[in-house]
């Protein structure tokens, strides 16, 4: 009779608690195995609240050192990557409160690389016109994003660009779940509405037919009615 194969399933957080064992064994492999899976998300949390690359990049990497360092605190309470998240965020924060409150807007823009919390699908290179309009697009999403309250904007950017789920958004960001829903369907609607209150001149400029376009279109048509032959 043959026995039933049996399959061993690890338990939840069974693959944190291995790399956070190899991390404090110093083994590299690790380490990098753990920044690479949470770079971007903590670039966009920490981004959500500084508003500036430079800062968050450099958020990221002190939370890196600060988490690496105290490694042994961490006790699988929540995944790693939710502890990783709340130090980034607590790092961020703690910026905002020692800015000098005469910072302007403009200032925090300078310095930095233009973000790219949106992916707009790459255009071919033989279509500028349409590159150069997705470009401005994202732009305007990203600055409308930016101009949201922190506590919707925080909702906003762990919800609908990281893709989290109600309850982790809840643990990371401290809330109730019914708070995370009615914080998510606010800034939704402002963010429509300043969306769409700042494409309008965009738009005019829609599905842009020009360039090599214009000109492949124009000599197809004139190669096919016999001019220059």
């Amino acid at each position: 009779m043959r026995q039933a194969q049996v399959t061993t399933v690890l338990p939840i957080g069974a693959a944190d608690t291995e790399l956070v064992r190899r991390a404090l064994a110093r083994d590299e492999a690790a380490v990098r195995a753990i920044m690479q899976a949470n770079n971007r998300r903590l670039f966009r949390l920490a981004r959500g609240i500084l508003r500036n690359d430079s800062e968050a990049e450099d958020v990221v990497q002190d939370t890196y050192v600060r988490a690496f360092t105290h490694l042994d605190q961490f006790r699988g309470e929540s995944s790693l990557s939710t502890w990783l998240s709340r130090i980034a965020m607590n790092e961020a924060l703690g910026r905002v409160r020692r800015r000098p409150a005469s910072v302007e807007w403009s200032e925090l823009r300078q310095g930095g690389h233009e973000a790219q919390i949106i992916q707009f699908p790459l255009s071919s290179a033989d279509d500028p016109e349409r590159s150069m309009a997705q470009r401005e697009i994202q732009h305007v999403v990203e600055h409308a994003i930016d101009e949201l309250p922190e506590a919707f904007r925080l909702v906003f950017i762990t919800r609908v660009i990281e893709g989290m789920n109600v309850e982790e958004t809840a643990d990371i960001l401290d809330l109730k779940p019914e708070t995370v829903k009615t914080r998510l369907h606010r800034a939704r609607a402002m963010l429509r509405d300043n969306v769409e209150r700042k494409i309008g001149p965009i738009v005019l400029e829609a599905f842009p037919f020009a360039g090599r376009r214009c000109e492949r279109l124009t000599e197809a048509v004139l190669k096919r009615l016999g001019y220059g032959a």
